[in-house]
């Protein structure tokens, strides 16, 4: 995988926010977005899961209600993010293999980022991306340990979002009101595949 990706700042701030909430628990989600011009545009992320992480029947409905919305905006998923229990660990899960593997099946660029929990409080970007490397495997990306550099392939929409990101959970907490599908599961008042609460007019 060779592609340019781009981050939008949406996409950015959905997946902040939603490791934010649950800083002790592993989270994970899509990316919604679309090819440019042989560059990998990540327009959003639609957060998943924050109990239920593995391959279960509430992940399917979950990814089949996600590649439903990015169809009705006029995009698709591109991609998957998880965050790790373990602020150290930094390795994308079997379960995290499987559902980007799912996603490569209709998108061949696909890609993966694990959130860095390291960086992730700094103000610095805070994704580690991984591709395929084998014929269901993943590893991490060459560029991963200079991945939103000014000559990575990886490039951030705006680079000053992460710190930004960092403000508005620091500051504003509002990542507390932020919902994923088992939010919605809880409460379906819950607009977890928009969270247009969430996003500050100048995203």
């Amino acid at each position: 995988m060779n592609s340019p990706v781009t981050v939008c700042n949406q996409a950015y701030l959905k997946i902040f926010f939603h490791a934010a909430k649950h800083p002790h628990r592993s989270v994970n989600g899509v990316l919604i977005g679309k090819l440019i011009d042989n560059t990998v545009v990540i327009e959003d992320a639609i957060p998943l899961l924050h109990h239920w992480t593995s391959l279960s029947p509430m992940m399917e409905i979950g990814l089949d209600l996600a590649g439903q919305y990015a169809e009705s905006v006029k995009l698709q998923i591109v991609g998957y993010y998880q965050a790790c229990e373990r602020l150290h660990d930094t390795a994308l899960a079997p379960v995290g293999e499987r559902v980007a593997e799912k996603i490569r099946a209709t998108f061949d660029k696909a890609i993966a980022f694990v959130i860095n929990g390291e960086t992730f409080g700094t103000g610095q970007p805070a994704l580690i991306p991984y591709i395929p490397v084998g014929s269901s495997s993943w590893g991490p990306h060459p560029e991963s340990g200079s991945a939103f550099s000014a000559s990575s392939l990886f490039q951030l929409a705006s680079p000053d979002i992460p710190s930004r990101a960092l403000k508005l959970v620091q500051t504003d907490h509002i990542h507390q009101a932020f919902g994923d599908f088992d939010d919605h599961l809880e409460d379906v008042t819950i607009d977890w595949l928009r969270n247009a609460a969430c996003l500050p007019v100048d995203v």
